[in-house]
């Protein structure tokens, strides 16, 4: 049976530069970074040079790059550590990703934080201006993703950080970076964020790795303690391959230019067959503020979760929204936001597509998906 991936979204192939820098970590060089014998050096060397690449990549100090265990343990970082007192208000959107808003929602249940949670339009889209109405005196954080992980879209990052270096105030501004690094400039002093959050696995590198940029002056409260690593911000034995793999993986970005528009050139020719073809199907988020490899469609009278395993049935693995709330039986909260009703959020399916993406594949999945379609519609309760 024909096997084609187009879930990149939820984690992309390891890299053989990823994989190759990560090996001599397992196997040879397996001393502890913290040690100060020829082991344990060889083993900081590694993990100092990926945090050269990550600080490459973002224009920033080594000293403001910080390795996490992975970006949902960065975007926590970067919310609970900014917390210091209580009654402080955050800003936020309703579709940022699990990792942003659950640690928000448990400081708001505990009464300890006031939330401001900002709509988006139709498209996906916030306001800048509405992030500048929210504003309060008491507000220290405001946190927007640069990407979002369901529907690509891409919001105003470098406008939101302009309205907020405006203030007066110290607002610490976190963007949760982790599906813009492969195809958007993750150039900190050009978008004026505080905090951003990258993840290994999301790149072409190893799971179970992320980092946090942390702006020079931006304290951060650890939420660990036990360690001087990190800077003592995040104490835990490096994990040091998958800090090579990761430091391999984002030091091969600035080399995808070409690919990138490969994966653009596939993602509209899917775009515009399933809208072609199919019926009762129409795109959700903008269609031009939005990640080059993300189509997230509704299907009318049909669930998602048919059309998934219809196509895994014949070899197309895709998701129904983030890998992160897979297991739940709620319409995702993007969609919900954009306005969608519960049908019509629970008839969508996403195709993220990468660098091994081939036009044979695309052709594969315009071929057998209508049928599918056309089939599970014609067994459904819903109409």
């Amino acid at each position: 049976m024909k096997q084609v991936y187009l879930d990149y979204a939820a984690t992309t192939p390891q890299s053989p530069e990823a994989t190759k820098a990560m090996r001599p970590y397992f196997e040879k060089h397996y001393g502890n970074a913290s040690s100060l014998h020829q082991f344990g050096q060889r083993a900081r060397e590694a993990v100092e040079a990926s945090r050269q690449n990550i600080a490459k990549f973002l224009n920033c100090s080594m000293a403001e790059v910080f390795f996490t265990g992975s970006a949902t343990e960065a975007d926590n970082l970067a919310i609970l550590g900014v917390i210091k007192s209580s009654k402080l208000h955050i800003i936020t959107t309703a579709i940022e990703h699990p990792a942003v808003l659950e640690p928000i929602k448990r400081l708001e249940k505990l009464g300890e934080i006031e939330v401001t949670y900002l709509p988006v339009s139709r498209d996906g889209l916030v306001k800048v201006e509405d992030i500048e109405k929210a504003i309060r005196p008491n507000t220290v954080l405001v946190s927007i993703m640069y990407a979002n992980n369901e529907i690509g879209v891409i919001q105003p990052i470098v406008e939101i950080g302009k309205v907020i270096k405006a203030t007066d105030q110290k607002i610490i501004f976190h963007t949760d970076a982790v599906q813009a690094a492969n195809y958007l400039d993750c150039d900190v002093q050009k978008l004026g964020v505080d905090l951003l959050t990258l993840s290994g696995h999301k790149i072409y590198g190893p799971k179970g790795v992320g980092a946090l940029y942390v702006k020079k002056g931006a304290a951060l409260e650890p939420m660990m303690f036990g360690g001087h690593q990190e800077q003592g911000l995040r104490p835990s034995t490096e994990n040091v391959a998958a800090i090579a793999g990761l430091g391999a993986a984002i030091a091969t970005i600035s080399n995808r230019k070409s690919q990138i528009a490969n994966i653009k050139k596939l993602r509209d020719k899917l775009l515009d067959g399933i809208l072609k073809n199919i019926p009762k199907t129409s795109l959700n988020g903008s269609a031009d503020n939005r990640l080059p490899n993300n189509v997230n469609i509704s299907f009318s009278g049909v669930e998602g979760e048919s059309i998934l395993m219809a196509l895994d049935q014949k070899g197309v693995c895709v998701s129904t929204g983030s890998a992160c709330a897979s297991g739940s039986l709620q319409p995702s909260h993007v969609l919900m936001a954009l306005g969608l009703s519960h049908q019509q959020a629970h008839g969508s399916i996403r195709f993220s597509l990468g660098k091994y993406t081939t036009k044979e594949e695309i052709d594969y999945v315009l071929k057998v998906l209508p049928d599918i379609i056309k089939r599970l519609r014609a067994i459904s309760p819903i109409k």
